[in-house]
């Protein structure tokens, strides 16, 4: 695991964005996870919080396609550090909201930010030699995930003894410099990883430039794989954003826990997962993405169950266990696109040249396939109950992954 480290931070521009991500997610994690409990506390019901939710995915969903675009033409650092310095936009908003429907704008700006997602992954993948880009992607989601698994425990101590308004109020602040200083630190130490077009494809430009330039065309050109890869990430994500949203309130609503103890489970989650990320990353390099993908989308799923079954924190806690080891092995708990092996599988099918607007257009179909998930996740849960939702989840979960196991096949040869 350290000579993997090793390989992974030598690699200049992966050093550069796992140090900023780093911070980054300090910060965040000190209040996001009690977001939806600060929304309450504005005045928010269920339904609102479900609606503010699918606000967000459908605000971040329009930007997508023309960062991916934007990042194959003009190159990946440009994109990355001119759409990181929007995330102080969001924060501003948040500070000056005093009711639920004024979190609006501050959502709507804050998915500015988005436009550079597919240039980050973009970039990721290029500054990691092909055949340990499983191993690399795992290293790069452990370095940027161990500073914030202890921000969720501390988080919630300060709303337990401040509030849930001060202290998210409080964190909104340290976002504001964070975001100065990550975005200086990108714009000064970022290396460009796009290949500049050789002679012969500048003269072929005219001929190809409908063709290559159009994201939707080079969609169709696209493997087989990629679109069972989008379909199971829509079925998983629908899932997965139905009761997101919910888990802490239902924790600390329904069953009792202090924020405290949902900071405990938070961070020890974050703990297990993380460090299952590098020995996922080289099983998936060794023996192939499929299978750990498999285990991780298995395994969220069943978290979901587990949780329609829980009543007290040990049992919560056990459940959340289930989850982090999924999301380790490359589960859905990080979004419908999946994990380390996901993101591999997916830089394996796709060339260079096209995998930034892939990935975008990816992230766009996929969003957009789950932007109701929210507000009716919020319904079942109101107006049914929590257990409803939790297994309307599992159900959709365990369709993704048997779609996933039975039709997706890895490529013979893996893209550069």
């Amino acid at each position: 695991m350290g000579s993997i480290l090793r390989e992974v931070l030598s690699q200049r521009n992966i050093l550069v964005i796992s140090l900023t991500t780093s911070f980054w997610s300090i910060i965040n994690m000190l209040y996001m996870p009690y977001w939806s409990l600060y929304l309450q506390e504005l005045g928010a019901s269920l339904e609102a919080v479900g609606l503010l939710n699918m606000i967000q995915a459908s605000s971040w969903l329009i930007f997508q396609l023309p960062g991916g675009f934007l990042a194959d033409r003009v190159g990946r650092k440009k994109v990355i550090v001119y759409f990181t310095l929007t995330n102080i936009l969001s924060p501003i908003c948040f500070l000056w909201a005093r009711t639920w429907e004024q979190i609006i704008p501050g959502i709507l700006l804050g998915a500015l930010s988005s436009v550079y997602m597919p240039a980050f992954n973009a970039m990721i993948s290029e500054s990691i030699p092909y055949e340990r880009r499983g191993a690399g992607f795992g290293a790069y989601r452990m370095i940027t995930s161990i500073p914030w698994t202890f921000s969720a425990f501390l988080g919630g101590i300060v709303m337990d003894r401040l509030g849930v308004i001060y202290g998210v109020r409080l964190f909104l602040k340290l976002t504001i410099v964070a975001t100065v200083v990550i975005t200086l630190i990108r714009a000064f130490f970022l290396q460009e990883t796009l290949r500049p077009r050789k002679k012969k494809e500048d003269m072929e430009l005219p001929q190809l430039g409908r063709e290559e330039g159009g994201a939707l065309s080079v969609f169709k050109r696209a493997p087989k794989a990629i679109y069972l890869m989008l379909l199971t990430a829509s079925i998983s994500s629908f899932g997965m954003r139905l009761i997101m949203p919910y888990i802490v309130i239902y924790a600390v609503r329904e069953v009792g826990l202090t924020k405290t103890q949902w900071g405990l489970i938070s961070m020890t989650t974050g703990l297990i997962s993380t460090l299952l990320a590098i020995p996922g990353g080289v099983v998936s390099d060794r023996i192939g993405r499929k299978a750990v993908i498999l285990i991780g989308r298995t395994l969220s799923p069943i978290s979901f169950l587990g949780l329609s079954l829980s009543r007290n924190f040990m049992q919560i806690f056990l459940v959340q266990m289930i989850s982090a080891i999924g999301t380790g092995f490359g589960g859905g708990v990080y979004g419908g696109m999946g994990g380390p092996a996901w993101q591999a599988l997916v830089a394996d099918l796709v060339p260079s040249r096209m995998r930034a607007r892939i990935m975008g257009l990816m992230g766009t179909i996929t969003g957009l396939s789950s932007l109701p998930s929210p507000i009716l996740g919020g319904y079942l849960y109101d107006d049914y109950s929590p257990q409803v939702a939790f297994l309307v989840a599992f159900a959709l979960g365990i369709i993704g992954a048997t779609i996933f196991a039975i039709f997706v096949k890895e490529p013979k040869k893996r893209e550069v």
